[in-house]
């Protein structure tokens, strides 16, 4: 059988696989993507993108502006490449890849053995086998289907659906409260639709800092969102409502009523079937050890989804250049330090860095500064509630943490990631010129706060 050699073999063409190709290709190696659906990955065609132009036509028709559904679906296709067909183009993702150099296969891979992958193509009658100096994996992650009596019988909404219906949903339960669940909440409450969001944690968005969980819940509530929290499905009787409905039966003994059912629940990753038996890796349980490094055995790297900490784009993207710059011989590793996280839900939320728990957890002299944005001049002005909250060093002086719920807090969290990355210190930081009235503002209100407290302490 022929072997076509390169110097990396990247598996996966979503956002880590296609930064990990673009920059591999700039910095002279050649360059073998494969992937079996579409290049792009999930963010351009099933989450990111068609998921944030919802939110903002659902915030314009809330708003009482024109943009009813019709309008909203038709520009979500215009975003991911469907207009007038079933299944999104991918054309222009595959011919960036090409231009810069790469070799597309489209087609199902799997690890035969060190540095050997082989593809099954879609348009070729037999396997292709690579050679590569460097594999590395970014397949990114598949919704989870959780175990529930009757799920069964119906055919449920992943995100998938959830971003690319073109028809509203009589009513809608979602199953799951992160990120995915509380904007599709959002988006389809501010259409009409009756939905309900289900926790099993004591709060929605739980992962984030409370201040901004209570901050997105308010807003959920405010739009119409009828909001569960600390209870499970347990199982689920299909159709059988007298509106046509599917009953779910709720750990708490309650019901509640939806003519679809989207699971967001979680995220599995896809590496049972990829053969890293052959390589010394126990990929079946669909998790891995990944080294600080991303290495998972010698030349070869896992980035993305199941390389963690969490997921994002932006982390797929940065994973996806770094592992590429390691393989080359870069001095470098990963640092997640400075890893933002946002939900753009109407308020915003986002963070980075430690909570105060986590940084006196830590072992730092760490206190916070907390300013509620409803009773500065952006809230006023804006007619916005939520807050700004940062967590100090008092040792060093500098930044540990910021979170932000309100308007632009994806934008202003920024700042903040600098300052941490940078380990700018507060006494700069308080030097700062802050346009006014703005959310950034009041952050840099924190900063002279916060300087002004350490300044009385010592």
């Amino acid at each position: 059988m022929h072997e076509d050699p390169f110097d990396f073999v990247i598996i996966g063409a979503g956002g880590a696989g296609e930064a990990a190709a673009n920059l591999a290709r700039a910095r002279g190696a050649s360059v073998a993507i494969v992937d079996r659906e579409l290049f792009g990955g999930s963010c351009p065609f099933w989450a990111c993108m068609p998921s944030k132009a919802l939110l903002h036509a659902a915030a314009v028709h809330a708003g009482g502006g024109d943009y009813e559904w019709p309008k909203a679906s038709a520009r979500r296709d215009y975003m991911i490449n469907r207009e007038g067909i079933d299944w999104p183009s991918d054309a222009g993702h595959v011919s960036s890849l090409e231009a810069a150099g790469a070799v597309t296969i489209r087609g199902t891979a799997r690890i035969t053995g060190p540095g050997t992958v082989v593809v099954s193509a879609q348009d070729e009658a037999e396997d292709r086998t690579l050679r590569a100096g460097h594999i590395v994996i970014a397949v990114g992650s598949t919704p989870t289907i959780p175990e529930i009596d009757g799920l069964e019988s119906i055919t449920p909404w992943t995100n998938r659906q959830a971003t690319t219906t073109r028809t509203l949903p009589d009513s809608l339960v979602i199953l799951g409260a992160g990120p995915t669940g509380v904007e599709m909440a959002q988006v389809y409450a501010r259409y009409g639709v009756p939905t309900v969001l289900i926790s099993p944690q004591s709060t929605i968005n739980a992962k984030d800092h409370p201040r901004n969980s209570a901050a997105i819940e308010a807003g959920l509530r405010r739009d119409g969102v009828d909001i569960r929290t600390g209870v499970r499905a347990t199982s689920i009787e299909a159709r059988t409502a007298a509106s046509g409905a599917h009953i779910v039966h709720l750990s708490d003994g309650a019901t509640v009523e939806g003519h679809e059912l989207l699971l967001a629940v979680g995220r599995t990753y896809p590496l049972a079937d990829l053969g890293l038996e052959t390589i010394g890796v126990d990929g079946s349980r669909g998790r891995v050890h990944v080294g600080p490094d991303l290495r998972i055995a010698d030349g070869v790297f896992v980035v993305g989804d199941p390389a963690g900490p969490e997921m994002s784009t932006h982390q797929s993207h940065y994973q996806g250049e770094i592992a590429v710059k390691i393989a080359l011989g870069d001095d470098i590793r990963p640092d997640y330090s400075t890893l933002p996280h946002a939900v753009y839900t109407d308020p915003e939320a986002a963070g980075v860095g430690l909570t105060l728990e986590q940084a006196l957890a830590a072992g730092h002299d760490a206190f916070e500064e907390v300013a509620d944005l409803a009773m500065t001049a952006k809230g006023y002005v804006a007619e916005a509630s939520g807050h700004v909250t940062i967590v100090v060093d008092r040792g060093t002086r500098t930044l540990r943490g910021a979170f932000i719920a309100g308007p632009a807090a994806s934008e202003v969290i920024h700042e903040a990631v600098l300052a941490i990355k940078t380990q700018t210190t507060i006494d700069v930081l308080a030097d700062v010129i802050h346009a006014f009235p703005t959310t950034a503002r009041v952050m840099g209100s924190l900063f002279t706060q916060a300087l002004r407290r350490i300044e009385d302490v010592t």
